[in-house]
């Protein structure tokens, strides 16, 4: 009993062999190779375990009559054959119509009229699903003809291939459609992105964002027939060497179906991610027309954000189509063939776990991009306001280290000269310049030679700044304070950004980094000026973010916790609450020049916004008891000596850790 296999070099096909040999099939298995593939053939009988022999390469084309085989070849396979499988096909609803064409229909045609010349036992056709199209209703495995909605290219060439082995076929045929195919149920191996798969980037991001035990809103529609390959590869090989079921196609499908939302909560729920608690059913959308609808997609906000989120998340745009898929398929004859074999499709929430871990650890797209610090920043020019000491010199050791021709300023030539001094005991390079950001005249000067001396800068990091811990009440007699604060804080920032934009904007290229604080979030007391002056850069930099969209300048902002830096020294309550320290905050740097986001933000300090933006009242009445509870800096306070942190004082520090009081 010899086979011949077409596609057994692919995910499916690659399996079936494996699980040939395994159960011991007599006989040898010849697979089709392309001449160009021929090096792939040691590492498959090494995969396969097979012996020597027992496995052979027929080298050929499928996209050519009788698949390209010599004559010769032909001759050896006459009345060879008893099982001819026919897997090689394209299985990727995003593939171009021509090569779908090519490969699912006239590679068939081919297989075909080589398994007619050859005299083949049985042709086993692996179709799809998708041979049904997007049919409305129960689609029992005895249909055919009765497929609808066909217009889509993959579903069309599924099923006119499907029936050529129907019509020409002259000996016996059996055909398979499974669902959409995963990653082995055991394993998780699986070697592309396709089907659920497109859906994991989006629960990625949610993990990220938030905590598990927060509902969020999903999407409901149609029910998505998930089925691992393990399944599909031990029925077909249990159901192709059974008698008496020629003429029949068999539903290796899942036969109690997850509607698309109960999908994402189960790989959610495995992703340790947020689940979606409350769903909007996408059919509720029908009812707009679809003129309508290409009307919106034809306006360039709207196409132009649809594409990035489609870029986000890596999810081709055919997806959207299919959300509401509308078709159960019947499945009873399959599981009466089965019955007894013990190989049945396992429920997907045993193993949506080993599929999630699978594809995290060898599949997901962020793998395969250079997300290190030296990848994004070696040979570019970095300048880091403020970077004598603190968050700002701890940035620039990171830059440094990584290859950025990294450059600080600040007021104090001798501190300058001492990171100097640090950064080359390290074995990197730092340049620096003395500047007062804060002189409007002074950051003129220095973006002049600045650019004089490195032609323009790649990154900025807008870091100097100045805290001012002193309550209202305090400060009716001090608004130099709000003017000393906002002349650093936003015009100098402004100053130097204003500078450098015009180079940035030439060479369309540029990351602007804006460290802002938590307390923008909190709306944090006590330091009002301090907040106002950076939530005024935090709306500057919204505003220019949406201005530069379109000529690849980045803008980011860091809500920045509170950091153990010089600026919060001379406030002695801080020596007692938990901080970060500057290397923690120049690695929220560092992320932001790898990734580029929009915010960066602790989780702390996203939800106090949310509060003060859904429940103002109540985190109105949670700051002031956080502005009462605390004493003002000694020497706001006039000489008023404090004491050591209270119990309480100790338990709320902790519990709004980073949070400025």
């Amino acid at each position: 009993m010899n086979y011949f296999v077409t596609g057994a070099t692919g995910f499916i096909g690659k399996r079936l062999v494996k699980r040939l040999i395994e159960q011991k099939r007599k006989g040898t298995i010849y697979f089709l190779i392309r001449e160009s593939s021929q090096d792939k053939v040691p590492d498959l009988l090494k995969y396969w375990g097979a012996k020597k022999g027992q496995c052979v390469p027929v080298v050929g084309d499928l996209t050519k009559p009788n698949l390209g085989l010599a004559a010769a070849d032909v001759k050896m396979l006459q009345k060879q054959v008893a099982h001819f499988f026919h897997l090689a096909a394209i299985y990727d609803l995003a593939a171009d119509a021509e090569s779908q064409i090519e490969t699912n229909i006239k590679g068939t045609e081919n297989a075909v009229d080589l398994a007619n010349a050859i005299g083949a036992g049985c042709f086993q056709h692996v179709s799809s699903i998708a041979a049904a199209g997007l049919y409305e209703g129960v689609f029992r495995e005895d249909m055919f003809e009765e497929a609808e909605n066909l217009d889509h290219p993959y579903f069309r060439t599924k099923h006119d291939s499907e029936g050529i082995v129907r019509a020409k076929v002259k000996g016996a045929w059996r055909v398979y459609r499974p669902g959409f195919v995963v990653g082995d149920s055991k394993t998780g191996e699986m070697d592309k992105i396709d089907g659920p798969y497109y859906l994991f980037k989006l629960i990625q991001k949610m993990r990220r964002l938030l905590p598990s035990w927060v509902p969020t809103v999903g999407v409901e529609g149609g029910r998505i027939n998930i089925v691992p390959v393990d399944f599909v590869v031990n029925a077909m090989d249990y159901i192709a060497h059974k008698d008496g079921l020629d003429g029949q196609a068999f539903h290796l499908v899942d036969p109690k179906p997850h509607r698309i939302g109960d999908v994402l909560n189960i790989f959610a729920r495995a992703a340790h991610a947020p689940k979606m608690e409350m769903r909007i059913n996408a059919a509720m959308f029908g009812f707009i027309p679809g003129a309508v609808k290409k009307g919106l997609m034809s306006l360039t906000p709207v196409r132009r954000i649809r594409n990035a989120i489609l870029k986000d998340l890596d999810l081709p745009e055919e997806v959207f189509g299919y959300i509401n898929w509308p078709t159960r398929y019947d499945c009873r004859s399959t599981q009466a063939v089965l019955e007894g074999s013990g190989i049945a499709c396992p429920n997907l929430e045993d193993y949506a776990w080993v599929i999630w871990d699978y594809w995290e650890r060898h599949l997901d797209p962020a793998l395969f991009v250079d997300r290190s610090l030296s990848g994004q920043v070696a040979g570019k020019v970095v300048l880091i306001t403020g970077g004598s000491s603190g968050i700002g010199l701890a940035t620039a050791q990171k830059m440094a280290a990584a290859g950025a021709i990294t450059i600080i300023c600040g007021r104090d030539e001798e501190k300058l000269l001492e990171a100097k001094a640090l950064v080359r005991s390290e074995g990197n390079e730092l340049h620096t310049y003395s500047v007062d950001i804060a002189n409007m005249q002074d950051c003129d000067r220095f973006v002049a030679e600045l650019l004089k001396d490195f032609g323009h800068v790649d990154i900025l990091v807008n870091n100097a700044g100045r805290s001012i811990r002193r309550g209202i009440e305090n400060s009716f007699d001090r608004f130099h304070d709000l003017e000393r604060t906002m002349q650093l804080n936003y015009f100098g920032a402004l100053r130097v950004t204003y500078g450098l934009l015009p180079k940035m904007m030439e060479r369309r290229k540029g990351h602007v980094i804006n460290i802002s604080s938590i307390g923008v979030l909190t709306n944090a007391p006590r330091f009002s000026a301090y907040v106002a002056s950076k939530g005024a850069l935090d709306a500057w930099t919204r505003c220019a973010a949406s201005e530069f969209a379109d000529l690849n300048i980045h803008f980011t902002t860091i809500n920045m916790p509170l950091v153990r830096t010089p600026m919060i020294a001379p406030t002695k309550l801080y020596n007692n609450v938990p901080t970060l320290n500057p290397e923690q905050a120049a690695d929220m740097v560092a992320q932001a020049v790898i990734h580029r986001p929009v915010r960066i933000a602790t989780r702390l300090g996203i939800l106090g916004q949310v509060l003060h933006a859904v429940v103002p009242r109540p985190a109105q009445i949670l700051m002031n008891t956080s502005f009462r509870m605390f004493p003002d800096s000694e020497s706001a306070a006039k000489g008023k000596k404090g004491s050591g942190p209270s119990a309480e004082q100790v338990a709320f520090t902790t519990l709004m850790q980073g949070i400025h009081f």
